[in-house]
């Protein structure tokens, strides 16, 4: 039986373009949950349509308690809450998943593409690997890589979409906001919902080889944040030297040392 792994943020969800719109505490989040979930729920369809039996879905926005686990199909289950590793947004993948997809996706700290770019955390000014603006689908993918699963689709935001294209060309991107500044232009909900379904069917039957992410041989990682006092206190993590008030710098050429950097840096 194959088994795909989904993990879902909300900043790329169709429509979003307000903080207020995803945080639980404000009026407008219902709705938004609820199209975050139709997303997931798409995407779970699509891939069961293609011959996928089981679906893990990883809730990685926020609180992690943001989708609505009856709207979900009966063979997904849902990983809800935080569990404290440093696959985070990730947390429950494994090398025996046949495929993984992202929705609600967004792009990076320091890029335009979305009202609501960050990366992580909003005390994060920019974060780079490699010389590379990151975003969180950017670390997301080097633990895919790391596990050997293939991505096979992205929805989100257009910015975030075209970084995929272009670090992986076979994996099908669906973008659902267009970002101008402070706004966003977004598709109709449903017809997201659609085009989700029907590109992650489509998506899950390429070879895995075409899909897998491409693993750096290092990892020269500079995070900018946008306290000092920050940047001063988290300048004790082993490794990490200070290379500016607000700056870090970080290297290794093990996986799994930077997302343990990053699990306690960001």
């Amino acid at each position: 039986m194959k088994k795909l792994f989904v993990s879902a943020d909300m900043e790329g969800t169709c429509g979003i373009m307000h903080w207020n719109e995803t945080e639980r505490s404000h009026a407008d989040y219902p709705y938004f949950a609820m199209q975050m979930t139709r997303e997931v729920a798409a995407a779970c369809e699509g891939a069961h349509e293609a011959g996928y039996g089981e679906v893990l879905v990883k809730d990685a926005h926020d609180s992690a308690r943001n989708i609505i686990p009856i709207a979900l199909p009966e063979y997904a289950n849902i990983l809800r809450g935080w569990g404290g590793h440093p696959y985070c947004m990730m947390y429950g993948l494994d090398s025996t998943f046949d495929g993984i997809v992202f929705t609600g996706y967004h792009n990076a700290a320091g890029t335009d593409s979305n009202p609501l770019a960050h990366t992580m955390t909003l005390s994060v000014l920019e974060m780079r690997i490699n010389g590379e603006l990151a975003s969180e689908l950017h670390i997301n993918s080097l633990i895919a890589a790391y596990e050997g699963v293939p991505i096979y689709a992205v929805t989100g935001d257009e910015g975030i979409c075209a970084w995929m294209k272009e670090k992986s060309p076979n994996t099908t991107v669906v973008p659902v906001n267009f970002g101008m500044g402070g706004a966003t232009r977004s598709l109709y909900p449903m017809e997201a919902a659609k085009r989700i379904r029907a590109a992650v069917k489509q998506a899950v039957q390429r070879p895995r080889e075409s899909c897998l992410f491409p693993m750096p041989e290092r990892f020269q990682v500079e995070i900018v944040y946008r306290e000092h006092a920050q940047a001063r206190k988290l300048s004790f993590y082993p490794g990490v030297r200070q290379t500016g008030a607000r700056e870090l710098t970080y290297e290794t050429t093990d996986c799994f040392e930077f997302l343990r950097m990053a699990h306690f840096l960001l």
